[in-house]
């Protein structure tokens, strides 16, 4: 079978058909493209803003100024930034909510008051502090970005990332869980990981498992990724992520993926992105460690022993010597790696100053070397 053969893996995902074959196809495959490597990268999260335009059905990140929402200053992003570099970590992640100042006045009042015209302007700033001034590298998750604002953040950032989620515009449609999000607008994000991929960006992105989409249109989110790559070859990390019901959204009581399911899923797209691609679960939303490593995982994603998961700040994330040890015991080595890949790693992908200071803090491999003394705790 060839591995994008669509109907044979939408019946994959609908009923289990050809299990063990396409399990065992998708371990092969990891193996062939990683070995037994598993890689995670030790973050802290920057929320730059929760102000935001959209009204997502599931997400409790997004504030109104009246629940709180505002932007971070300077002085607390570095300071965000310091404590983790303390903890050795070498990941920032920078996120905001989609533009809110076409939404919110207090968004303008804010940017105008720090000398910026834009959201995307002021987290230039903010990253090219962090990197200038810790050893920390920005990793870039703004939502959606014109070509020129790719441009003005590539020089300050290792990587950026968008979630594509899905590639379907019905969910778009009213009672679904993007009809009040007008940047879920699938066309839109594929645009912006088009804008990364013209300017030679590693990139991340991934889908989102049941917000109401159906096993045809998890296979076609996964395709229209590999298609990028083919185009671009900029996609650096496919992450797959379970939908977690949190309380005081319209979708607080949806049912979450069942586990079975999702681990097809997670297959499915070792089986359809190219064997180099690095496939990713997060580690906090799921305790089903073993099996995620089974279905073709090679990767757990930014994980920080400072801050919390702000998307979902009710999952915490695991200890790093527990992860380490139940990765270990199914049979593989867990190494450190910056938010930029190793095989990324490269003059093309990145600007002069971000590949100078990546090339002097990673070991031949490309992996971060473990701080004596400080562990994976």
């Amino acid at each position: 079978m060839a591995f994008d053969d669509r109907e044979h893996l939408i019946a994959f995902l609908r009923d289990g058909a050809d299990s063990k074959l396409l399990f065992d196809m998708a371990r092969r495959r990891r193996d062939e493209g990683h070995g037994r490597t598993v890689t995670f990268s030790r973050k802290v999260f920057i929320p730059v803003t929760n102000l935001c335009r959209d009204a997502c059905g599931y997400c409790t990140f997004s504030k109104t100024p009246e629940e709180g929402g505002r932007y971070l200053s300077a002085q607390e992003a570095l300071d965000i930034a310091r404590a983790g570099e303390s903890f050795g970590c070498t990941e920032a992640l920078l996120t905001c909510g989609d533009h809110p100042e076409s939404r919110w006045s207090e968004a303008e009042r804010f940017l105008e008051g720090v000398g910026h015209q834009s959201t995307v302007s002021y987290v230039a700033d903010l990253a090219g502090q962090i990197l200038g001034r810790t050893s920390l590298f920005p990793h870039v998750n703004l939502g959606i970005i014109s070509e020129p604002d790719v441009a003005l953040l590539r020089p300050v950032s290792a990587s950026m990332g968008l979630m594509l989620e899905n590639i379907s515009p019905r969910l778009m449609e009213p009672g679904m869980p993007h009809h009040l999000s007008p940047d879920k607008e699938p066309g839109r994000r594929v645009t912006t990981m088009e804008n990364a991929g013209r300017l030679l960006v590693p990139f991340t992105t991934g889908i989102l498992i049941g917000i109401g989409e159906t096993p045809e249109e998890v296979i076609d989110s996964l395709r229209a990724i590999s298609q990028l790559q083919s185009r671009f070859g900029n996609i650096q990390e496919v992450i797959v992520q379970n939908f977690r019901a949190k309380p005081d959204t319209s979708m607080r009581f949806s049912p979450e993926p069942e586990p079975g399911y999702f681990r097809r899923v997670v297959a499915a797209a070792r089986l359809i992105m190219d064997v180099e691609m690095n496939l990713q679960v997060p580690p906090n939303l799921t305790d089903s460690f073993e099996t995620l490593l089974a279905a073709g995982i090679n990767d757990w994603g930014g994980v920080s022993p400072v801050t919390i998961d702000w998307v979902n700040p009710e999952a915490p994330w695991p200890h790093l010597d527990e992860l380490s040890a139940r990765t270990e015991s199914a049979g593989f080595e867990l190494k450190p790696r910056l938010p930029v890949y190793p095989r990324y790693l490269d003059p093309k992908w990145l600007d002069p100053m971000v590949f100078e200071k990546a090339i002097a803090s990673v070991d031949a491999g490309g992996f971060v070397a473990e701080v004596p003394g400080l562990g994976l705790s």
